[in-house]
């Protein structure tokens, strides 16, 4: 950017949106908007009826240092430290996975697993749901937030992740009587028995990881996604000791890599029904729904 210039925000955004495209950016127009709305104290949607104005010196050498910071690779997610996911707004950190469409699959299959739950139980009203891996607490948060009458365990190994996850709970109204939060690998400080359980787990090998984009082998927290030599060693784990924590009837609904759906029979004992295995967006093995028999 040339100092000299009178940089518009329609200006600014064409320039922007160019300049992240020659660096590798996905979606560089959107990366470009997002970066400038947050810069200027605005909704995107504000943007485009601005494209004439000028934004002064301080917005833009705070615009300058962002683009330049997504252009070296960080996630524009961790440069305004918040993401949408399930219609809702989450702090993220570097402490955290950034929270991604397909992921909102899981809570989808978690809020239809509850109804049949509720359908097929006479009398019983409240369940008890698990989050392996919370996270920001986004899958928890959000099926708290779309299931009457239920209590979540939000469980993960890092108390830093943990934090997060309790400021996205208090940002979204949820009370210690809706949601709990509890530092523990896997279920090793868990107690209790749930009607789901729901994770997405790390599941990428290490020689998969290694061929990950930069934005995240550089900046996404690597205990969150590599889970050993083969990439289900967390997977096998978690279903050795779900099945502890599960009800008789209980579901243990999980995300994996597609790579991983015809080895599942490698760990998927006979104390399981057969797998339903759902498809995201992409056509892409996802999600994994398995019920105690």
């Amino acid at each position: 950017m040339n100092a000299t210039e009178t940089w518009t925000v329609g200006k600014l955004l064409s320039w922007t949106a160019e300049f992240l495209k020659k660096h590798g950016a996905s979606s560089p127009r959107l990366d470009a908007e997002v970066l400038l709305a947050h810069v200027r104290g605005c909704q995107r949607i504000d943007l485009y009826t601005a494209f004439s104005d000028e934004p002064n010196d301080d917005t833009k050498s705070a615009f300058r240092q962002m683009v330049r910071q997504r252009a070296e690779g960080k996630p524009v997610a961790y440069l305004v430290g918040h993401k949408e996911f399930y219609s809702m707004n989450f702090r993220v950190s570097l402490d955290v996975l950034i929270p991604r469409p397909e992921t909102e699959h899981l809570v989808v299959e978690a809020l239809d697993r509850a109804k049949l739950l509720r359908q097929s139980r006479v009398g019983q009203a409240r369940l008890e749901i698990a989050d392996v891996g919370t996270g920001s607490g986004c899958v928890a948060i959000a099926i708290a937030k779309h299931l009457d009458n239920c209590r979540l365990t939000a469980i993960d190994v890092s108390r830093p992740a943990l934090e997060i996850a309790k400021e996205n709970a208090r940002t979204h109204d949820l009370s210690a009587e809706q949601i709990e939060f509890v530092e523990s690998d896997l279920f090793h400080s868990v107690a209790g028995r749930f009607d789901i359980i729901v994770s997405n787990p790390p599941y990428v090998s290490a020689s998969e990881y290694a061929h990950l984009d930069r934005s995240v082998r550089e900046y996404e927290p690597v205990q969150a996604l590599v889970a050993g030599d083969e990439g289900y060693e967390v997977l096998r784990e978690l279903l050795l000791q779900a099945s502890a924590h599960l009800a008789d009837d209980g579901y243990l609904i999980f995300e994996f890599s597609p790579m991983l759906a015809k080895r599942l029979p490698e760990f998927v004992d006979d104390g399981w029904h057969a797998p339903l295995i759902s498809k995201d967006l992409a056509g892409l093995a996802r999600i994994v729904t398995l019920q105690k028999k």
